[in-house]
């Protein structure tokens, strides 16, 4: 049993990158950046937008989740 849960954990550890690996250009078609930390140039971008008009990044749930709200809230679906 726990050694399917460190199997399972594992295999979730290393399936991330892969999905961060996506094209540039297939990423800013559905509004998603695959960096999980941004740095330099590109952070300071993203600072300066409010949090509404950020892009979805993976393990940001705080700000995911505020976009995520804030365009069902304004696009009239519940």
């Amino acid at each position: 049993m726990r050694a399917t849960k460190i199997l399972l954990l594992t295999l979730t550890i290393l399936s991330l990158p892969m999905e961060a690996a996506l094209p540039v250009a297939q990423a800013a078609q559905t509004g998603f950046d695959p960096r999980i930390v941004a740095v330099g140039e590109a952070r300071d971008q993203i600072k300066s937008k409010p949090i509404e008009q950020r892009p979805y990044r993976p393990l940001h749930v705080y700000g995911n989740t505020v976009r995520r709200r804030h365009s069902r809230a304004y696009s009239g679906q519940r």
